[in-house]
């Protein structure tokens, strides 16, 4: 039987999203009462980074602890992948030692030959294009915070980037309403967005953008890899900052999310982070929960 991968939020269906959802709220009930269900005993997730990370590091090695089972750190440096081995190399000798694999890496294309050639389960951690992971965390919070996501009106301020894209299959599968606000010249992926344009639509004005709006998304405005193009792209979202007065546009209990980190007075106003719509630290710490309950679903 082929492996079952997670490479973007549509390597599964809404059914397996949603029990996967419902999974991480147990999860996460268990966690904060030190009850821990060790269904992956001895089990093994190799973790490949190719970018830098904190919450993917963390939540992994710990859930993968939590449910009894252990993680391998494996960075650039510190393996053969980094010297140039050939991608399908590695992951054919990997997938021989360990249960499942979670790969943080910059092209789509790497992480899509990488699971071609895996024998086992194979994690999207992030790519350029795609970050699952972090959706699953951001509709946990959602459905904890406000119930069904279905039918509602998210924003996405800032760039159309691998976040913006997970959100906009996201739309599609949860059957919610999104809305990209980005400057001219920094619209998501054409082929992305032709999949998703009977949920995903684009207003540059960031103001009528978050009108009525019950989430509003953003992320920084200069991603890894993008650190030529900062002094430029500083200047050109400053209109899309979320900020107090852009806030007072949407819902009155709309939340406000964010993957983290935050770069306070350029994507996100201090004011807005720290105030009583914001979820990002709850977001954050949902990641655990969230893959512990992808793990489990992946190997079972």
């Amino acid at each position: 039987m082929n492996p079952r991968h997670f490479l973007t939020l549509n390597s599964l269906n809404r059914d397996e999203l949603l029990s996967i959802i419902n999974r991480a709220s147990v999860l996460k009930k268990q966690t904060k009462e030190k009850n821990y269900e060790t269904t992956l005993n001895n089990r093994v997730l190799g973790m490949i980074f190719e970018k830098s990370s904190t919450r993917t590091r963390v939540s992994f090695e710990t859930g993968m602890a939590q449910l009894g089972g252990h993680a391998i750190y494996l960075s650039p440096t510190g393996s053969q992948i980094g010297r140039g081995e050939p991608i399908k190399d590695t992951s054919r000798v990997l997938s021989q030692m360990v249960d499942f694999i979670m790969l943080r890496t910059f092209e789509h294309e790497r992480l899509e030959k990488f699971a071609s050639y895996s024998d086992v389960p194979v994690i999207n951690g992030l790519s350029d294009s795609f970050h699952p992971c972090q959706l699953l965390a951001d509709l946990l919070t959602y459905y904890e915070n406000r119930g069904s996501i279905e039918g509602k009106k998210v924003v996405w301020l800032g760039d159309g980037n691998n976040m913006c894209h997970s959100y906009m299959n996201a739309a599609k599968i949860f059957n919610f309403q999104l809305i990209l606000s980005c400057p001219e010249g920094y619209d998501p992926d054409a082929v992305v967005l032709e999949s998703t344009k009977e949920f995903v639509s684009i207003e540059r004005n960031p103001q009528i953008a978050v009108e009525n709006t019950d989430l509003v998304v953003t992320d920084v405005w200069t991603s890894m890899g993008q650190e030529k193009e900062q002094k430029q792209r500083l200047e050109q979202f400053v209109p899309y900052q979320v900020n107090t007065n852009l806030m007072e546009c949407a819902n009155e209990d709309a939340l406000f999310m964010h993957c983290l980190p935050a770069h306070r007075g350029e994507e996100v106003s201090e004011a807005v982070l720290e105030g009583p719509q914001s979820v990002v630290w709850e977001e954050a710490g949902n990641r655990l929960h969230s893959q512990k309950a992808l793990l489990e679903f992946l190997l079972n």
